[in-house]
């Protein structure tokens, strides 16, 4: 099943679980953040990433110019482990790690959670590839992806019982738009996906296509 499909099914039982009121807030957020078109200014195909290293699950610390000696380099930026969309994507992408290491591909994944957090959700999807703490989101600034979070949706997430604090370190309720990035061993951006539509993630399989497209 694609991860379009299952988010789509999630969506499903999303809508029939919460209130009218609630949707329809999330959706006008959704609608807004959209509108303000912050991926016009994040870091696209054909430009070139600067070195970072970050923390991962396990208390090491990688450095994307290391990884880059071997071959690409996958850098997927999610919200964070108590959000259901980033959840179902990083297990998307889990499931083709056989098939982005025949690339001689090294996937990451980036947040701003705290490392604990990050190893929490690492380890609740049975993840088999390293999961970053970009604490105070750093990098995500760096590649230009950092927006903060509608005060409407944060009081709503409170009342879900997510502690911004417990996962980040802080109140300051910014996060990085969802975004998956292809680097070559030039350190030159082969592929990008960036959405402000926090439901919208990329397919594993269109990452795989640009490692193919790479490779020929």
């Amino acid at each position: 099943m694609s991860l379009k499909a299952q988010i789509d099914a999630y969506n499903v039982q999303k809508e029939a679980k919460l209130p009218a009121d609630v949707l329809a807030l999330m959706n006008t957020t959704n609608e807004e953040l959209i509108a303000k078109h912050i991926r016009d200014n994040a870091l696209q195909v054909g430009q070139k990433v600067e070195n970072f290293s970050l923390v991962n699950h396990r208390g090491n610390i990688l450095e994307l110019a290391e990884l880059l000696t071997k071959g690409p380099a996958i850098i997927s930026f999610y919200r964070g482990g108590w959000c259901p969309y980033c959840n179902l994507e990083l297990k998307a992408l889990n499931d083709y790690l056989p098939q982005f290491s025949a690339h001689n591909a090294r996937l990451i994944a980036v947040s701003p959670q705290l490392p604990d957090e990050t190893l929490s959700t690492a380890q609740k999807n049975e993840l088999k590839f390293d999961v970053l703490s970009d604490v105070s989101n750093t990098v995500a600034n760096q590649f230009g992806l950092l927006f903060t979070l509608d005060e409407r949706i944060q009081s709503l997430y409170t009342g879900f019982g997510i502690d911004f604090e417990h996962y980040y370190g802080d109140k300051s309720y910014k996060l990085p738009l969802p975004a998956t990035y292809v680097i070559n061993q030039e350190s030159i951006i082969t592929y990008a996906f960036i959405s402000e539509d926090y439901t919208l993630r990329a397919e594993p399989e269109a990452v795989l296509n640009a490692l193919q497209v790479e490779n020929v």
